[in-house]
């Protein structure tokens, strides 16, 4: 397993010149670009410093205009370099780099082209992922279910990678920005890579919350109401500091 990665890493994998970008696709990066993948690298780091994925799993995306820069499939975050910059177009065409995008991809497309997301996060959170295989949604057991904009939904099972769970999670997604994905992970998004991050720790942090009060043996937690986690992410819409 590390010699294959190691293998992509250096574009040598399985395939050959199947790691390869194709020639007319290839451009320079520009500036926009290459800061925005320094902040992609260090947020997907973030990720595994935090327990939100392990390894190699999970991926991380951010827009800048019409190109989406993305984590590439397989490669330890740790070992990513500004020269290993990797981006699509919104139709999932190479632009940017010479190694293979993460294999989810279509679920990071699927939002670009829904929202106006200026970047994904999707994590293997252990509590969220442990949630999504009980409920068909997260009980509403904190207020900050109104900064994803209210009941997180669990997106259908489907295999990883295929445009069935993009479906399903778009689905999941309306109305939210952020879900969980059944005996899968989680998936949100925001207008930056803080803001997506952010959302996807708190969702970890929520769902180990109600594990934890649901574990109570004879008590079952209290939930807020529909018109309760409304009005909490009215306020937070204008939560922080103002620019």
């Amino acid at each position: 397993m590390a010699e294959q990665r190691r293998d992509q890493r250096d574009g040598r994998g399985a395939g050959g010149g199947a790691q390869d970008v194709p020639e007319p696709w290839r451009r320079s990066v520009r500036a926009e670009e290459a800061h925005a993948w320094e902040e992609l690298v260090a947020t997907a780091r973030r990720t595994v410093a935090d327990g939100l994925v392990v390894g190699t799993s999970g991926n991380v995306s951010v827009r800048v205009d019409d190109t989406v820069l993305v984590t590439p499939s397989g490669v330890p975050y740790d070992r990513l370099t500004p020269d290993d910059v990797t981006g699509v177009d919104l139709d999932g065409r190479p632009v940017l780099g010479r190694l293979v995008p993460t294999s989810e991809l279509p679920m990071h497309l699927a939002i670009y082209r829904a929202t106006d997301a200026g970047a994904v996060v999707h994590t293997h959170a252990v509590h969220a992922t442990a949630v999504s295989t009980l409920v068909p949604e997260l009980p509403a057991i904190h207020y900050m279910s109104g900064a994803l904009g209210g009941a997180v939904r669990v997106a259908p099972y489907a295999t990883y990678g295929t445009e069935e769970l993009a479906e399903n999670m778009l689905h999941a997604l309306d109305g939210r920005t952020g879900c969980l994905l059944r005996n899968h992970g989680t998936v949100t998004y925001g207008a930056t890579l803080d803001q997506a991050y952010d959302r996807s720790a708190q969702l970890e942090w929520m769902c180990r919350l109600w594990l934890t009060a649901s574990s109570v043996p004879g008590l079952s937690p209290t939930l807020l109401s529909e018109e309760q986690v409304t009005e909490a992410g009215e306020r937070l819409r204008g939560y922080g500091q103002r620019k």
